[in-house]
Parts: structure tokens; C-alpha cells; sequence
């Protein structure tokens, strides 16, 4: 398992705009399929966005199409997955992690199954 370190959480007004990363000092995120998911209380852990190992293969969960936006990043030969949040909405607010998995070269998941390592999680809250 990976050790997964995800940040860029905070306060934000609804409208406002925030970027989350995900990074790993173990190994390069380039090996692995990597997703975000958010879980808000008294709710079930949902998949928000995903991208293949390739970079080739994105998917996401219909309530953010449009506002969100999950890319890789190559800074200093490692690897760093960033989600863009942008027109963020009340119902945004949540604990989002990463987390990493191993799906073959052009595909991702949204389903927690699909993946073996987490973040500790990072707090996104959208409020006026």
C-alpha cells in the first residue's frame, strides 16, 4: 500500500474555487490509477473523480461535471494528481480523499473496491 498524502482543503464561499492534490513520497502516482471520493457526514463515501494510469481516461460523478477537474502533474520526476474544484456549491462540502488502486492501462473506477490505498482526508467546506 501506498502512503497517500492529500491537501488543499478549506473554507470557501459558495461560487469560490479550490485545488486539491495528492502526492506520494514512496513512489510515483504515474504507476497507479487514482481517484477522489468525499464522504459528508451522515452520508456513504462517494466517488467524485478518477483518472487512469494512462491520463487518457477521466470519469465523473455527474453532480460535478462541468466544475470539476482531475489532472496529473509531473513536478520533479514524481508525480502529483490535482482535483480542481471550481462554482463550488453548498452540497460540496465534504472530507475528500485520494486513494490509489491498479486497473489496467485506460481505465478508472469511482467504486471504493477498486482501490487499497488512502489519504488521510482533507476538509472542503463551502459556506457563506
Amino acid at each position: 500500500q501506498l502512503q497517500l498524502v492529500d491537501s488543499g482543503g478549506g473554507l470557501v464561499q459558495p461560487g469560490g474555487s479550490l485545488s486539491l492534490s495528492c502526492a506520494t513520497s514512496s513512489r510515483s502516482l504515474n504507476d497507479y490509477t487514482i481517484a477522489w471520493f468525499r464522504q459528508a457526514p451522515g452520508k456513504e463515501r462517494e466517488g467524485v473523480a478518477c483518472i487512469s494510469r494512462s491520463g487518457r481516461a477521466t470519469k465523473y460523478v455527474h453532480s460535478v461535471k462541468g466544475r470539476f477537474t482531475i489532472s496529473k502533474d509531473k513536478p520533479k520526476n514524481t508525480v502529483t494528481v490535482y482535483l480542481q474544484m471550481n462554482s463550488l456549491k453548498s452540497e460540496d462540502t465534504a472530507l475528500y480523499y485520494c486513494a490509489a488502486g491498479f486497473l489496467s492501462w485506460d481505465r478508472c473506477s469511482l467504486e471504493p473496491v477498486d482501490f487499497d490505498s488512502w489519504g488521510q482526508g482533507t476538509q472542503v467546506t463551502v459556506s457563506s
